[in-house]
């Protein structure tokens, strides 16, 4: 699913039209974003937990050319799935 489907199930299971279904789900992305981006993390019971982890730079070799290069320190987003939705998704049937 996607975020557009995500809209038109929202939309649809709650009786809404899509416009407003879709600022519902474009304000709670972006209130995630920038509690992520102030450092903070977000935990949603039964389904996992967001936060910010961060790497140290070091040194690296292009795959391509063998040559070193620098990766610089950065902070990427992580998430880690909750108990609750990990056993439901370990007894579906896919």
């Amino acid at each position: 699913m996607n975020k557009s489907g995500l809209i038109a199930a929202l939309a649809k299971e709650a009786d809404l039209p899509l416009r407003k279904s879709e600022e519902i789900v474009n304000l709670v992305f972006d209130t995630m974003g920038k509690t992520l981006i102030a450092g903070d993390r977000i935990e949603i019971r039964g389904f996992g937990s967001f936060m910010v982890k961060q790497y140290k730079g070091y040194t690296g070799r292009n795959p391509k050319t063998g040559e070193q290069i620098t990766v610089e320190d950065k902070n990427l987003p992580f998430f880690k799935t909750g108990k609750e939705l990990r056993d439901k998704v370990d007894q579906a049937d896919l």
